[in-house]
């Protein structure tokens, strides 16, 4: 009993924590902060993680997204000269959508918990403890391949989709950049760049 209320006490902890750091990071001034508060987010999230014995997923989320993301993620926001003021300026402009699209997720993610806990009661047992051998890396990785191949496959290709809206977006062409067209230079003639002029010589006085 002991043992079960101190799990519960690191859960609910660490679930204030994850709360307090998402809700930061959506309301902090400085996109740094924002970036650290996001890290500690992660950090939470793989505590919770491994309370619900998925290790690795709790591992993989401390060295991809922290360990790479996060420090990707820092580099370019301290590095970029972001005009917030800008990027303010028409903050209350769109304010009406993104608190229609947030309640929506809150409304989504509340009947997904409400349609999954009431059919027990809201009184979930514990889960047996798994055997000494058991991997989870083992059975994700037969469950993404198997089961979720076709949803794993279109999150794929959403997420290149993604990155290609992203390039397409932030790419700016300047007009003081030098630009090559490979086409142009393929055809060009010799007579369109060099010209032989023919000058008499002279010769230097005396």
């Amino acid at each position: 009993m002991a043992e079960l209320n101190f799990q519960t006490f690191i859960f609910y902890a660490f679930s204030a924590v994850l709360v307090g750091a998402s809700v930061g990071v959506i309301t902090s001034r400085n996109p740094v902060h924002s970036a650290l508060l996001l890290v500690l987010a992660f950090f939470t999230s793989a505590g919770l993680w491994i309370q619900l014995q998925a290790e690795f997923l709790a591992i993989a989320l401390v060295l991809v997204y922290v360990g790479a993301v996060m420090v990707l993620f820092l580099f370019v926001v301290m590095m970029l000269d972001i005009n917030l003021e800008k990027l303010r300026k028409d903050f209350w402009s769109y304010l009406p959508v993104g608190g229609l699209v947030a309640a929506l997720l809150v409304l989504e993610m509340g009947w997904i918990l409400w349609s999954h806990f009431s059919a027990d009661g809201f009184q979930r047992e514990e889960p047996a403890p798994l055997p000494a051998d058991y991997s989870n890396t083992k059975q994700l990785g037969r469950l993404i391949y198997t089961v979720y191949v076709y949803p794993f496959e279109i999150a794929a290709v959403i997420l290149l989709v993604a990155i290609v809206a992203a390039i397409a977006l932030t790419l700016r062409h300047r007009k003081e950049s030098k630009y090559i067209d490979p086409a142009r230079q393929v055809e060009v003639r010799r007579k369109d760049r060099v010209r032989i002029v023919s000058m008499a010589s002279e010769k230097k006085p005396d």
